[in-house]
């Protein structure tokens, strides 16, 4: 029972490393010993050895320990039996981490294998990949979508469009594309969206595939019916009166003669003053026919925008110089708000000059017959680092009922409107790559947002 404790065997080796040094001596200063000496003297290096490597074994373990931690090794346990409390402490903590760590890892993995069923279980395609084009992981949906069953590389996906992987390695965060592409003989709508994240260091990038197809099929027959009613609406508007005036006309001027044959009647000044009329009339509704037709041939050839680099507050003060006049005379307060003040664009400036003209034209007719009437205009950088330019004003509001209506060409809620102008700036600015959004209360206001 005496070795039981550490320092009952430490103590132990020093007394008997301490015998053994003076016997050495002892022997040393006799003569005629020399193969005593020698057994003596390696007894000592022996007991020193031993006594070091035992007094080392906190070591030893401390640094078994770390390399499991390192090498994420957690099978290995620790135990030294009859070594005193302080060893069997000191394992038993080793062992509490040691456990803990396999807790954790358990939980990472089923962590990990979560996500991984969630991201395979999606019915929309993701893919996330490094700068390089080395890809990390991609789910069925993608399988599905793209007829590929091995993806290792962006550029794998050359099979799919030669230029699809291009495309996709100079995406950053926000950012949204339209792709067709042929698979099978069958044309797909694929719509992609980018986010950018860090991981280990390294810079990935997330992007998810849909299939909008049917979506954008549904969206063009609903745009082609409003579209279709509007033509209608005005070429009926114009035809009926036309047709009704031409026959009016007929019947003053031609009657049926003998064997049906027409015949010009004889005609007095007053029937003279209803033909004058009546082609006067038909004369003036068939140019605002022809009007309405060069309108619309406008609001399908826009210019190709050439894009220049400057700054918002130029744009501002093209529009104030402008519509100042007006808004002094209507009593309209109108604020301009730039932040940072040097915030600058690309695009075509006298394309957006139209757009932002538009939208101050709209909100100063929204805002003319109230008291205390105010317009303002905030230009800053959004979330994204996309400049926002917001419009607002606080007039009546739009209608609910015609919120989703007021994009259409040709509709408008005016009297002496065109309805063009908001179509044609969803236009120009779907041609920058950007978006024009409204958000309006009854009685409160409306907020136009351009996002460039």
């Amino acid at each position: 029972m005496v070795f039981k404790r550490f320092r009952i065997r430490i103590a132990a080796r020093v007394l008997l490393l301490a015998v053994t040094m003076y016997v050495f001596i002892y022997v040393m200063k006799q003569t005629g010993h020399v193969v005593t000496l020698i057994i003596l003297g390696g007894l000592l290096v022996f007991e020193t050895i031993d006594l070091i490597r035992f007094a080392e074994r906190t070591n030893r373990r401390l640094s078994q320990f770390l390399e499991s931690i390192k090498h994420a090794d957690f099978s290995t346990s620790f135990s030294d039996r009859g070594l005193g409390r302080t060893f069997e402490g000191l394992n038993l903590m080793f062992n509490d981490v040691i456990n803990e760590f396999k807790k954790y890892r358990a939980e990472k993995e089923e962590h990990y294998n979560y996500l991984q069923t969630v991201v395979q279980h999606v019915s929309i395609g993701i893919i996330a990949y490094r700068r390089d084009g080395s890809i990390d992981i991609f789910n069925n949906a993608v399988k599905r979508l793209l007829k590929i069953n091995r993806l290792r590389n962006i550029n794998d996906l050359k099979e799919v469009k030669k230029d699809l992987p291009e495309m996709l390695l100079k995406m950053h965060a926000g950012d949204r594309n339209l792709v067709k592409i042929f698979i099978d003989d069958e044309l797909l709508q694929v719509s992609i969206y980018a986010t950018e994240f860090r991981m280990r260091g390294e810079e990935f990038i997330l992007v998810s595939l849909q299939n909008i197809n049917s979506e954008l099929e549904e969206k063009e027959i609903e745009s082609w019916q409003k579209l279709i009613r509007v033509l209608t609406h005005e070429i009926m508007n114009s035809i009926t009166p036309i047709s009704s005036l031409a026959s009016t006309v007929e019947q003053l001027l031609i009657s049926n003669g003998e064997g049906n044959q027409p015949k010009l009647n004889e005609v007095d000044e007053e029937d003279i003053e209803s033909v004058h009329s009546a082609l006067t009339t038909i004369k003036n509704r068939s140019q605002g026919l022809l009007n309405f037709v060069e309108i619309y041939r406008n609001l399908t050839r826009i210019p190709k925008p050439n894009f220049r680099y400057f700054a918002v507050n130029d744009l501002f003060e093209r529009a104030s110089q402008l519509l100042k006049p007006k808004m002094e005379e209507l009593g309209i307060d109108c604020s301009v708000k730039v932040a940072p003040q040097d915030l600058k664009v690309t695009a075509d400036p006298d394309l957006i000059d139209q757009v932002v003209i538009n939208l101050l034209v709209n909100a100063i007719d929204a805002v003319k017959e109230k008291e205390n009437s105010v317009i303002s205009v905030v230009a800053t950088l959004n979330s994204q680092n996309r400049v926002i330019v917001d419009i607002a004003d606080n007039g009546s509001g739009i209608k609910p009922d015609i919120m989703d209506k007021i994009f259409m060409p040709f509709f408008t809620s005016k009297k002496h409107g065109s309805g063009i102008g908001l179509s044609l700036s969803r236009q120009i600015m779907h041609l920058h790559k950007g978006n024009i959004t409204v958000k309006s209360k009854l009685e409160e206001g409306t907020v136009f947002t351009l996002t460039f």
